[in-house]
């Protein structure tokens, strides 16, 4: 029983065959109109190839870093635009009188559809050039050949010029960059100098040079001081001197008596130097001068002086003395002013010095990116000309496209063996519908599953006189009816809907609307 009863299953075939027939003839024929119907479609290609820089990079290098695959993308992108597919549609009537019946948005639709980017199989060659197909499918040859020469023209153009705008741009980023750092260069160093003419006597550098001038100004000062105390001790003796004797030394011949006058008062000033007044060799000193004094006056009373017209001795010492201290007064307030100016411009310095070394840290800052944009504005520059020689990365075309001889699509065979197939298959799945809706019992073993028992003998069913040419009617009959259906069909479509003609075309158009228009 587990067997497979083949002979059943081959009747059941054979009984179902005219179903089976009639679906695959007419699948089979819509597939061989529809394969015979389809319009041709042709597709015409071109290479274009992106040449390496010609110039080693080691030498000059472009400014332009976008590599191949991104600039093709780039120009897929641009030539995907709404308005540029627009444009080349009607440039090129590519759909010449169908055009009234699309809206734009079929026609941008279909273009881009029809419209293929691909990087070829040998992309590479020895020297590294990358290599990119460009197609686009069209009813006619010479239509497709044009379309893709104008999309060739285009990306090449349209590459050139964006390289040449890209490294403009560069240059001009580049021209306005070191502009802008020129100017803030000059600005910092006008910033600077102002900085240092307001703080000249105040300033790092002269910083060792003040002090060494604030310390010979201190020892100056002090030797002056000490001048100055010499000259008025000196001045104190010569008015204690001539108030002692009454008269300076003259420089003429002296007698016993004025020469140990003179020695005596040198001798008291001496003294006085180190001991008080009240000192017995001071008052034994002042007791000898007073006697000799005494002794001069009374030789001199005889004599016949000649009283002197002009100024004496002792006012001609104290006049240069006098003198020389005025001087020396002037000069102290002189040292002690430029001290006070040298100590206010070294306690100064030092703020002076970090705000002078932030303004050159500054400028030091802005002077390499100066020198930096310098350098890069001379390699934008060498980008831009090779760039606008044309001497950088650039597309060319390989294989221009020519009308193609043989279309693309549709591929008949396959299309008339895919119909085969689906009617080989939709009439295999009616004959298997039809049996599962079947209940009726045809087999002995069916009998036995129904009843649960083996039966003991089975008798097939016997076909009475006009049963079998009446099952033979109806089923002419259903097979006449099915296979009027179609013309039927076609005939309301005809009459009630558009005529046949169009109705199949448009059919047609429907079926091919994802490749054509």
């Amino acid at each position: 029983m587990g067997d497979i009863d083949i002979r059943f299953y081959l009747s059941i075939l054979l009984r179902r065959s005219p179903y089976f027939l009639a679906i695959v003839a007419t699948v089979s024929a819509l597939g061989i109109a529809i394969a015979y119907n389809l319009p041709p479609v042709y597709r015409a290609s071109a290479k274009i190839m992106v040449e390496t820089p010609q110039i080693p990079a080691d030498l000059a290098r472009s400014t332009v870093s976008t590599s191949s695959a991104e600039q093709m993308q780039v120009m897929e992108q641009q030539i995907m635009t709404r308005e540029y597919l627009l444009a080349l549609a009607e440039q090129l009537n590519v759909y010449g009188a169908k055009k009234s019946e699309l809206s734009s948005s079929d026609i941008v639709d279909n273009m881009r559809s029809r419209t293929l980017f691909n990087e070829a199989e040998a992309s590479r060659d020895g020297k590294g050039a990358m290599l990119f197909d460009v197609s686009f499918d069209a009813r006619e040859p010479a239509l497709a050949a044009k379309v893709v020469n104008e999309l060739v023209s285009f990306i090449l153009s349209k590459n050139q010029r964006l390289r040449t705008d890209s490294a403009g741009e560069t240059m001009q980023f580049f021209d306005q960059e070191v502009a802008r750092l020129g100017a803030e260069l000059t600005g910092l160093e006008s910033k600077i100098l102002k900085f240092k003419n307001e703080n000249k006597n105040a300033l790092p550098d002269g910083l060792d040079f003040r002090r060494s001038q604030q310390s010979s100004q201190q020892e100056r000062l002090l030797l002056l001081e000490r001048e100055e105390s010499g000259l008025r001790n000196r001045r104190n003796n010569l008015v204690q001197m001539y108030e002692s004797n009454g008269q300076m030394i003259t420089t003429g011949p002296v007698t016993i008596e004025q020469q140990m006058l003179q020695d005596l008062n040198r001798s008291l000033s001496e003294q006085l130097a180190i001991f008080s007044e009240s000192s017995p060799n001071i008052v034994t000193l002042r007791s000898r001068i007073a006697a000799l004094q005494g002794k001069s006056k009374q030789a001199e009373a005889g004599a016949v002086g000649i009283k002197k017209t002009g100024p004496t001795e002792l006012d001609l010492q104290l006049s240069d003395i006098d003198e020389r201290l005025r001087f020396i007064a002037q000069e102290k307030t002189y040292i002690k002013k430029n001290l006070v100016d040298l100590n206010q411009s070294i306690s100064a310095t030092p703020g002076n010095e970090t705000q002078l070394n932030a303004l050159e840290r500054t400028r030091a800052n802005i002077q390499g990116q100066y020198n930096n944009a310098i350098a890069r504005q001379a390699e934008a520059s060498t980008g831009e000309q090779i760039e606008i020689r044309s001497k950088g990365g650039r597309f060319t075309v390989v294989e221009p496209a020519i009308a193609p001889q043989k279309p693309v699509s549709p591929n008949r065979r396959r299309i008339v063996g895919a119909s085969l197939a689906a009617g080989i298959g939709l009439g295999m799945g009616l004959i298997v519908l039809l049996e599962l809706l079947n209940k009726s019992i045809r087999r002995p073993v069916e009998l036995a599953q129904l009843l649960q028992v083996q039966p003991l003998a089975t008798v097939p069913y016997i076909w009475v006189d006009g049963e079998k040419r009446t099952r033979n009617k109806r089923l002419a009959f259903m097979f006449v009816a099915t296979a009027s259906v179609i013309p039927a069909f076609l005939l309301g479509i005809h009459h009630y809907y558009m005529p046949i003609g169009t109705f199949f075309e448009k059919f047609v158009v429907a079926l091919d609307s994802s490749r054509m228009m």
